[in-house]
Formats: structure tokens, C-alpha cells, sequence
């Protein structure tokens, strides 16, 4: 699945980019060698950064 139609960016290089410590959307922009173009992506990314934390924050109990 795409998350970032504008620059081509899918799901698994997002994940990639989060499991690489990217912690920031712009981090993850970067990663993947690209930069925000219309940004609706943004909201998707973040999600997937709080859902990583949690996962994180469960593991750790």
C-alpha cells in the first residue's frame, strides 16, 4: 500500500525508515530520499509512529 502518493513511498519503507529510528515524518522523508510535497501522507506516517512507540512501550513490560 502507498502511503505517500506523491513521492512513490509504500508502507514497508515507512515501517523501514521507523525500524532505522527515523522518529519525525521529515525523517522518514529523508530515508526514503525524498521530501513532503502536498504532505497528506503526514498524518499516516505519524500514526505509524505512535503505533511503533506502543509496541515499543509493551515489549519493554
Amino acid at each position: 500500500m502507498y502511503v505517500c502518493n506523491c513521492n512513490g513511498i509504500r508502507e514497508r519503507e515507512v515501517r523501514s525508515a521507523i525500524a532505522a529510528g527515523a522518529g519525525r515524518p521529515a525523517q522518514i522523508f529523508k530515508a526514503c530520499g525524498s521530501a513532503a510535497q502536498c504532505a497528506r501522507c503526514v498524518c499516516d506516517m505519524r500514526k505509524m509512529l505512535d503505533e511503533e512507540r506502543e509496541a515499543l512501550r509493551y515489549a519493554a513490560e
